[in-house]
């Protein structure tokens, strides 16, 4: 029988956390090996280009791919290490104080506002989808509403209390946002990409 101080841990958070960084991390190591395939070869055929619209050529190769003077799966490499070690130690018990949830948070805001604009880069200026970036894309959306999500109900953001009883509501509903973020990126994939008539 679980002891009371086991059954207070946020299992379902940590293990969310941990599941999102290992999906994160190994989309982030897929697109690094793919970076290497085309140094090596800059004409190679890439195991995710699969047509002229869903590739991960274009994007790699562009300025958008390397926004920060290195490719951006490094950043991946790197960044998805901290959801998994947090979940992780969320799951044997650990406890944060609220500047560490701070910081965090600010993590978690940073990467889905690049991830955002990749998405528009992406769509609007470099009319590719990068499988491989989609698995970031889809694994960083939820990432965002559910720790900000609780992050506001559990008072480690400042909110008003109307707000973290919203909030807490809707930690309920992320599934359902993140399907509705899901489909506003297929909306405008679709108007600007054309995807179901290039099939």
């Amino acid at each position: 029988m679980n002891s009371p101080e086991i059954a207070r841990r946020p299992v379902g958070f940590g293990t969310f956390l941990m599941v999102a960084g290992v999906v994160g991390w190994i989309a982030a190591f897929a697109l690094t090996v793919e970076k290497f395939a085309l140094l090596q070869s800059p004409n190679a055929a890439l195991s995710c280009d699969v047509s002229v619209l869903v590739q991960c050529s274009a994007n790699l190769d562009s300025p958008q791919g390397s926004v920060f003077g290195f490719p951006n799966p490094i950043l991946g490499l790197a960044g998805w290490v901290a959801p998994i070690v947090v979940g992780a130690a969320l799951l044997a018990g650990g406890r944060f104080d609220r500047w560490f949830w701070l910081l965090f948070q600010l993590g978690v805001t940073a990467a889905f506002v690049f991830v955002v604009w990749l998405i528009s880069q992406s769509i609007f200026v470099l009319g590719t989808l990068c499988p491989w970036c989609m698995v970031t894309w889809a694994v960083t959306i939820p990432l965002f509403w559910v720790v900000t999500l609780r992050n506001v109900a559990d008072r480690m953001l400042p909110a008003p209390a109307g707000i973290r009883r919203l909030a807490g509501v809707l930690s309920g509903w992320v599934v359902l946002i993140t399907v509705g973020c899901y489909l506003l990126i297929t909306i405008l994939a679709q108007l600007r990409l054309d995807v179901l008539g290039s099939l």
